[in-house]
């Protein structure tokens, strides 16, 4: 990735709302922001677009520098050639879509706009006939487009995506997927989305921001984030379902390997082998014996067995356990699981049709944990 065109930018402000934190995007990566209504998303876009200013910042995009509080500097929007894609388009109701577009070269001669945004248009994918209706006579999917193709007609040195896809139906942002992952290859550019759909920042980003009441509790690649958040509130936004307690007993026997005292709730004091299960995971060295810890499993690192499995497989355990609830939707249905030796914990579980072994309400079965998807996450006070 090209390291003359990434984008870094750090912040911080008490009014009119929280922000503090930072983070970096390369060129050519797509990176989201995610986080609860209020996370303060919409707000670093705008600190990004030169629509807002915090009290202290800074922005760099390649060499340029865009935000330096400490040294007075501060360009405008037009100076920073930002793309900004709105989730309502924010069309000329009274404009073709080509004339929209031609909205952002005013740079070129007057006969020349038309043109270039015709090819703009093409280039996501709309016709002719097309860039000549009003929005009006768009569907939301094409009236994205229009937005998407005025944004890239600027050239700009970064993108900005405000919940682009949300106001259009699936078959629509399906299409829009597959159209920016094909223009993300040839722009070379930072891309920065604001998504409330999980599964729509996992499916596209290469990163993650994490945000809560304006502040970044973790940046990282989706991957990472997803299976080992920094603590149990990003294991909260990240909709980690499978989120327990525990106490870290120190070194197991083996090099790289220590022992977690499963525990329920916070009852890790009173542990012991009645009312616990011991899991032997990943030791990294970094947390003292006897520390409280929270920790989570992936839900790729949850297999449902049917009762009597009993195959022993290096780096995973057998959890015996008995249905709880059971819901079917459609094509998964979602288990709620206790299980039937100590601390007698719930697991989660949303299972594909042809894995649900026709299980109902009270009906036993096996929950196969692989224990290299275990995260611990130390608590940050002893308890």
């Amino acid at each position: 990735m090209s390291q003359a065109n990434s984008l870094h930018i750090e912040f911080e402000q008490q009014k009119p709302m929280p922000l503090r934190g930072k983070f970096s995007c390369e060129a050519g990566q797509l990176l989201a922001l995610v986080g609860p209504s209020g996370a303060g998303k919409s707000s670093i876009l705008r600190v990004l677009a030169g629509l807002m200013k915090p009290a202290k910042g800074r922005i760099q995009v390649g060499g340029q520098v865009w935000l330096d509080t400490t040294n007075n500097v501060f360009q405008t929007p037009q100076q920073r050639r930002v793309g900004l894609v709105f989730q309502n388009y924010a069309l000329m109701p009274h404009l073709s879509a080509a004339a929209n577009v031609a909205l952002a070269l005013q740079h070129l001669p007057k006969t020349d706009r038309i043109i270039e945004a015709l090819q703009w248009l093409k280039r996501v994918r709309l016709s002719t006939d097309e860039a000549l209706r009003k929005p009006a006579q768009l569907s939301g999917g094409q009236q994205q487009r229009v937005a998407l193709a005025r944004a890239l007609a600027r050239t700009p040195r970064l993108l900005l995506l405000d919940e682009p896809f949300s106001a259009v139906d699936q078959m629509n942002r399906e299409s829009l997927y597959r159209l920016l992952a094909e223009l993300r290859a040839d722009l070379n550019i930072p891309i920065v989305l604001v998504t409330h759909d999980l599964n729509e920042a996992r499916m596209l980003c290469d990163k993650l921001v994490v945000l809560d009441q304006g502040e970044v509790l973790q940046e990282g690649l989706a991957f990472d984030v997803h299976r080992r958040p920094r603590n149990s509130r990003v294991a909260d936004l990240m909709g980690i379902q499978n989120r327990f307690h525990g106490t870290w007993l120190g070194p197991a026997d083996a090099a790289g390997v220590g022992l977690l005292k499963w525990t329920r709730n916070l009852d890790t004091q009173q542990a012991d082998d009645v009312n616990s299960f011991e899991l032997c995971v990943k030791d990294k060295g970094k947390i003292p014996a006897g520390f409280p810890v929270n920790w989570v499993v992936h839900s790729d690192g949850l297999a449902l067995k049917p009762e009597g499995y009993n195959l022993q497989r290096h780096g995973f355990v057998l959890v015996p356990v008995h249905v709880a609830s059971h819901r079917d939707l459609g094509e998964l249905s979602l288990i709620d699981l206790i299980m039937d030796v100590a601390p007698f914990e719930n697991l989660k579980m949303a299972v594909p049709g042809m894995q649900r072994l026709g299980l109902k309400k009270g009906a036993s079965c096996v929950v196969e944990m692989e224990l290299g998807l275990i995260h611990i996450m130390p608590k940050k006070h002893r308890q």
